[in-house]
């Protein structure tokens, strides 16, 4: 079973390869000598150093406390989070599905092994507990493919107690640095090994890393931007929702979204013959990822709204059933969705994407100058929404105005997303038809929500009725919804005439 730790250190190099005394720093009382820790890591990845790219490292170490496989995932500047799995001689499934949106179906082959010896210390507070370890590793690295290059170093690494606070790194920073310790210039011993062990004519871009897309200039370069951001979101978030970290399935979900939205808003960019069959699968992975999401926003709105209902008209077990609904819907979303990102189509899609933005299908407007072009299509949209809006309000309530709101709301959403990709070239205006948009989709989605509320409320209703069980509360819940609906389609004509000149400036 893999474990996950959240790992705050940094990384130094100095002239003298040795550790300063920390003893003075700020809050130690005492520096407690480990001894020497002798490590051998071997780090895999694609032949084409996808992981090294995106800054994640797997390896498998033998040696120390935590013998077994690391991946370490990215969080922010000297920020991961380590899983870790027990020795095995391969790479552990748990591990494999982590790295999958990066390897897809490509082979992960050894390409470093580092041996290194450890001298470690840990910082101690006046109460005897840990406040970071600091170590002194002398590396050797060995290339494994792609190379037979070899190097060696010494650096020395500073990582936070587990709990502890990060601003205690900077004071050991600064005594580090007046003792003439410099931050490391290579990120992590892999990128160094794999920057220094490259064969000459490699080392530029042996450590796998992107080259920086240039600054958008045309509408085509503005587009393309957006998409790329949102692909490599989705490909970021993967490891998160197969982690079940909070949010991430809602975030990958919006991703899809973007993705989809962007092709239809600007057709005139990139040609749809080619993007709609992409959109399309973009929209089943999207209705994938809402099952769970979905089941997450209604529990938390029926366990909202049955908090404000007084006891006394809380009849039968209510909030039970709500949770064991819950649970449910969760358990049997998540393992379809486990699923779903493991198969052969999801991975096609991606290989898909990486195709489509490598080569993209563009049209004639795709070379001319962002402004005019990029605010074409989002007046565009905003047009399609005041119409849907407008048919909304001109029908009675029932299923066919709930229909019509829906429609709107998607509509806004597809807006909104336009806006932001043409933000970098429009400006000002672009950004408050965002806000403006997000707040429109918000009095929408309510509205869906409580639709959506009311069909739950109708089920659990059933359910609990052949279980014998009173289902008053049910319906009073349902009542809130409606009423709560109907305050929603009470606002909307005057909230939709305060934005009707949303598009001004653009």
């Amino acid at each position: 079973m893999a474990e996950t730790k959240r790992e705050v250190e940094r990384k130094y190099e100095s002239d003298d390869s040795g550790l300063p005394d920390l003893t003075g720093v700020a809050g130690v009382a005492d520096v407690l000598d480990k001894g020497v820790t002798e490590l051998d890591a071997t780090y895999y990845d694609t032949a084409d150093l996808r992981l090294a790219a995106a800054s994640i490292t797997l390896r498998r170490r033998t040696g120390g406390s935590d013998a077994g496989w690391h991946l370490k995932l990215p969080v922010a500047p000297g920020v991961r989070d380590e899983i870790q799995a027990p020795l095995s001689d391969t790479v552990p499934d748990e591990i494999a599905a982590l790295v999958r949106s990066r390897v897809r179906t490509g082979q992960i082959v050894a390409v470093v092994r580092l041996r290194s010896r450890r001298d470690v210390r840990e910082l101690l507070d006046h109460g005897g507990r840990p406040l970071a370890e600091t170590s002194v590793d002398a590396v050797r690295a060995e290339r494994l493919h792609g190379g037979e290059g070899t190097a060696e170093w010494t650096e020395i690494e500073v990582e936070l107690a587990d709990g502890g606070d990060p601003a205690f790194l900077d004071k050991v920073d600064k005594r580090l640095r007046k003792a003439g310790v410099r931050p490391s210039a290579s990120p992590s011993k892999l990128a160094r090994a794999l920057a220094e062990t490259a064969p000459p004519k490699q080392r530029a871009t042996a450590a796998g890393e992107p080259v920086p897309a240039g600054k958008p200039v045309t509408a085509g370069d503005h587009v393309l931007a957006y998409l790329r951001a949102q692909r490599d979101a989705i490909v970021e978030l993967d490891p998160a929702v197969r982690r079940d970290a909070e949010d991430s399935v809602h975030s990958m979900r919006v991703a899809t979204r973007r993705l989809r939205s962007t092709f239809k808003s600007f057709g005139k960019v990139l040609d749809r013959a080619v993007t709609d069959p992409v959109g399309d699968e973009l929209k089943w992975l999207a209705g994938e990822l809402g099952r769970d999401r979905d089941r997450e926003v209604l529990t938390e709105r029926l366990t909202t709204t049955l908090d404000g209902v007084p006891a006394d008209l809380v009849r039968g077990p209510v909030s039970e059933r709500i949770t064991t609904w819950s649970r449910a819907e969760h358990d049997g979303a998540r393992g379809r969705l486990l699923g779903v990102l493991d198969s052969r189509r999801y991975l096609d899609l991606l290989d898909t994407l990486d195709a489509l933005i490598a080569d993209p299908p563009l049209r004639k407007a795709a070379g001319r100058k962002p402004r005019k072009v990029l605010a074409k299509a989002v007046k565009k949209d905003v047009r399609k929404v005041a119409g849907l809006v407008q048919r909304a309000r001109e029908l009675e309530p029932g299923t066919d105005r709930d229909v019509a709101i829906h429609n709107a709301r998607k509509k806004t959403k597809r807006t909104r997303y336009a806006a932001e990709a043409g933000e970098p070239a429009l400006g000002k205006p672009a950004k408050n038809l965002v806000k403006t948009m997000k707040g429109l989709q918000n009095l929408l989605g309510d509205h869906q929500d409580s639709v959506m509320a009311r069909q739950t409320l109708r089920e659990l209703s059933a359910v609990a009725h052949a279980a014998g069980q009173d289902t008053f509360t049910y319906g009073l819940l349902h009542e809130r919804e409606e009423q709560r609906a109907l305050r929603v389609e009470a606002e909307l004509p005057a909230f939709w005439d305060g934005i009707k000149d949303a598009t001004a400036g653009l």
